[in-house]
């Protein structure tokens, strides 16, 4: 059976089951602080579990993109060592919100596997929750046990602890215990032998997971009791992958149909053969691994970074890099050309592959280029550790350093390391990095305590589209504590005119009125699992009266500026550049906008400067907002609105239109285009491959930007005598600069060819070899000419010079190329050592090199240190 086919399958399955089949969200998630990626099935529907919003359907199947690379689940080391765990994985599921629970979800379950997919039974185990002796005092689950004994021998049930039969989303939220189906996968033999339930849960590549159902019934809160939830809920979780693996009879998930068009076109470029040595097996299955996270993050919005989100999808593909380098022998990008493969392998299912699939390329190929020039750059590196190394073992610190400043794999060191036999101080290495592990925890840690409930109200209106004021009242709050912000507060409204940070925009700040006026103020908005949340550093005193809940209009009225003309910068970007421009990230401040989209070339001054007119004159066209708040999303694309890959979209949605341009939004924006004022471009350029970035302004920037232009301009008048044509006075003004630094350059050549003379009387003969060691008044360019003049009229030449400049010291050291072969004489390691006396360092080729420092007082202890050497 095919992986097409058994997908089809279970959506069939349970659509016949009366679920509603839903495509798979986006991985990366927009409001959610708690998660980076969605890292299991039911991180999308968190909000309906929450009970912060309505679900469409009580009964939801689908296949959920997921990621476990961060966090709490975290399989990426151990991707690629064996055959069944995946950075990304498929996660077919199905939901029910207070509708059916265990009996059905059982009962579905048995009938899909064993009916089915025809799965045999005596290949199949259960567990269900044996309860617990801690602080929750559970007690099993004999419910489950009882309507598992329908379908499958007692003695095939197993009774599982705390950690793998009681699944919680977090240390916070709602949780309960949960029934694992398990395969048995081994042969008839092997089966015979040992018995399968004595392999459950202990990492057996045969007999593994392949299905969870969680019964969702209690709410973990933040001081680690449990209460009951209002609704019982069901969540299931089966690995596609691992599935796949049974039912097509094969031993690995890299041998089904799902990586297997991947792997052959890894042994096709790299010449390279699948399953006849382990090294290279676990690199192939690295990297078919994860090619797949990668180009499903480019293509929900998420581009390779050096913070956050990006920084983990940078690291999984240089993962992958350094398994091609080290093992594949691909000293040039790879992971790219697997792009093809992929897109024409999922695409239908994920039709984001492939109208994505140029971008993803390019992006990964540029990242694999960068990094390769990294790796060549740490091999370098690496070498003068290795030169400076005394004894046989390099320390963890040096390692630390390479590792953390210049992104060079420690397994990759190590090998090098044992090549040229010497020891790597791992345990060294592993003190410095949970010390910057410590660092970073303590930096981002953060406490948050459980919702204090004032009033019951499930809804939480949005007003600020009309309003900027409102009374509201205060249905919850809760404190939260971090080592950035201190103590805050963060308050939920039971209706409010603050807009919450989303789609680039910055959430609005403003404040509460009680009846005796006493303010506080709200420092920002954000929303997360679908709930407007008002920070403020205080809890207001009468926190169960009303409030006059006020906007701050200019914040507001700004950042509308900004946003509306994002609008019109895509639309401008379209029609210039053409309709292969997307949006792939904006920022909406109110004192700038950020614009980020697809383009593959470097936008050109000329087309710059029409863009900015494009929407300029959308701006003196004073287009009128026509919104439409709640349009089908079938309908809203019908009338030619875009939406954007990366975004959740719900069934309605709002449409935000200023004469042609017309956008999915639900973001604030002007009445009229007027309001904007003017759009000025203050910076392009590129983000990654074929991502370019515009910055710009708005109305109150545009005109602080021309009046401090204006001012430059009058001061540089003045400094130029007033000249009536300012531009030619300047020209003349560099023409005589550039004459003058000639006759400059002429005398200290002169200067030097003079000095020359006088160093050739000054040479001496150590051992046989010239030597000279001197303090010159003459620049790096200078002491360099003299270097090579000198080493033209004398062979067996070694010269150490040293200069001050600008408060800054410099050494430079010269060998006669015969020296450097015959003695083995270096001038980069020489003036790397001499450099600690000028507090600096630098380095070259071995016949010149110079070094850098701080300390111009070191030059004369260096110079006397070079005789050392001979």
């Amino acid at each position: 059976m095919k992986s097409q086919e058994i997908r089809s399958k279970f959506l069939n399955f349970f659509e016949g089951k009366q679920h509603l089949i839903v495509p798979s969200a986006p991985m990366v998630l927009k409001d959610d602080p708690t998660l980076m990626f969605v890292n299991s099935g039911m991180a999308p529907f968190k909000e309906y579990f929450l009970g912060n919003a309505e679900p469409k359907k009580n009964r939801i199947s689908d296949s959920q993109k997921c990621l476990r690379v961060s966090g709490k689940h975290n399989d990426l080391e151990e991707v690629g060592y064996d055959t069944y765990h995946h950075t990304l994985f498929e996660m077919l599921g199905n939901w029910s919100f207070g509708d059916y629970f265990k009996k059905e979800a059982i009962a579905w379950a048995w009938e899909l596997l064993t009916e089915v997919y025809g799965i045999d039974k005596d290949i199949l185990y259960v567990t269900v929750f044996e309860g617990s002796d801690d602080a929750d005092k559970l007690k099993m689950d004999t419910e489950a046990y009882d309507i598992w004994k329908q379908y499958i021998s007692e003695d095939r049930i197993l009774k599982g602890n705390k950690k793998d039969n009681f699944w919680e989303m977090g240390d916070q939220g709602p949780c309960g215990p949960c029934s694992e189906i398990h395969v048995d996968i081994r042969s008839k033999e092997e089966r015979a032998k040992v018995d399968g339930k004595t392999l459950i849960n202990m990492d057996h590549p045969h007999v593994v997971e392949v299905w969870n159902l969680v019964f969702m019934e209690y709410n973990r809160r933040a001081n680690g009791s449990l209460e009951a939830l209002p609704n019982k809920h069901i969540d299931t979780g089966m690995g596609f992958e691992r599935l796949c693996m049974v039912l097509q009879g094969v031993q690995s998930n890299y041998d089904t149909d799902v990586f297997t068009p991947i792997i052959r076109e890894i042994e096709t470029i790299t010449d390279k053969k699948y399953g006849n040595n382990e090294e290279v097996d676990v690199a192939i299955r690295v990297i078919s691994d994860h090619v797949r996270a990668v180009a499903f993050s480019i293509a929900d919005g998420q581009l390779p970074s050096n913070t956050g989100a990006g920084y983990v999808i940078r690291r999984i593909l240089r993962r992958a890099v350094r398994y091609g380098f080290t093992f594949l022998d691909k000293k040039e990008p790879l992971i790219y050309r697997l792009v093809d493969v992929l897109s024409k392998k999922m695409g239908d299912a994920f039709p984001e592959l492939k109208a994505q699939k140029q971008l993803i390329e390019n992006v990964i190929k540029e990242e694999e280029a960068s990094f390769l020039r990294t790796l060549d750059q740490g091999l370098v590196l690496l070498n003068r550790i290795v030169e400076e190394t005394k004894g046989d073992t390099v320390s963890g610190e040096k390692a630390f350093e390479l590792y953390d400043t210049y992104g060079f794999p420690i397994d990759l060191t190590a090998l090098i390391l044992s090549e040229k036999n010497l020891k790597l101080d791992e345990k060294g290495f592993k003190e410095e990095l949970e010390k910057q592990k410590k660092r970073s925890r303590s930096a981002s840690e953060t406490s948050t305590e459980d919702w204090t409930i004032l009033i019951e109200d499930d809804v939480e209106e949005f007003i600020g589209y009309d309003t900027l004021e409102a009374n509201v009242r205060i249905t919850r709050y809760r404190k939260v504590t971090s080592k950035k912000d201190g103590e805050m507060y963060q308050l939920v409204f039971n209706l409010t005119p603050f807009y919450a940070e989303g789609g680039g925009q910055i959430g609005d700040k403003g404040f509460l009125e009680d009846i005796s006026g006493d303010v506080v103020y709200i420092l920002d908005t954000k929303k997360e699992n679908n709930v407007i949340i008002h920070f403020t550093k205080e809890l207001p005193e009468h926190i169960n009266e009303s409030f006059k809940a006020v906007v701050n209009n200019e914040h507001r009225a700004l950042s509308s500026s900004n946003h509306t003309a994002t609008h019109l910068l895509h639309q401008a970007l379209r029609t210039i550049l053409g309709e292969h421009v997307e949006q792939k990230g904006s920022l909406v401040k109110p004192k700038s906008l950020r614009f980020d989209f697809s383009h593959f070339s470097k936008v050109t001054p000329e087309q710059l400067q029409e863009i900015e007119d494009f929407v300029n004159a959308r701006i003196e066209g004073k287009l009128p907002l026509e919104e439409e708040r709640n349009i089908p999303m079938e309908k809203a694309i019908e009338e030619g609105a875009m939406a954007l890959f990366g975004e959740k979209y719900g069934d309605t949605v709002r449409t935000i239109r200023f004469g042609n341009s017309i956008e999915l939004c639900g973001g604030i924006h002007v009445k009229n285009t007027s309001d904007i004022w003017h759009f000025k471009i203050v910076s392009e350029g590129a983000v990654a491959a074929g991502i370019r970035r515009i910055e710009g302004i708005t109305n109150k920037a545009v005109k602080d930007y021309f009046s401090e232009n204006n001012a430059a301009y009058l001061e540089m008048k003045g400094l130029l005598n007033n000249a009536k044509e300012p531009v030619k006075a300047l020209e003349n003004l560099q023409d005589e600069n550039n004459d003058l630094k000639k006759q400059i350059e002429g005398l200290l050549k002169d200067k030097a060819k003079n000095i020359i003379g006088e160093l050739k009387n000054e040479l001496t003969e150590i051992n046989g070899v010239h030597f000279l060691a001197k303090k010159l008044d003459l620049d790096a360019s200078g002491i360099k000419d003299v270097c090579f003049d000198l080493g033209s009229q004398f062979d067996n030449l070694v010269l150490l010079f040293g200069a001050e400049n600008d408060g800054k010291a410099i050494l430079s050291c010269y060998i006669s190329k015969e020296l450097v072969a015959s003695k083995g004489l270096n001038a980069g390691a020489i003036v790397r050592e001499l450099g600690k006396h000028i507090q600096g360092g630098g380095g070259g080729q071995p016949f010149f090199a110079t070094a850098g420092g701080k300390n111009p007082a070191g030059i004369e202890a260096a110079l006397e240190a070079a005789k050392g050497y001979l």
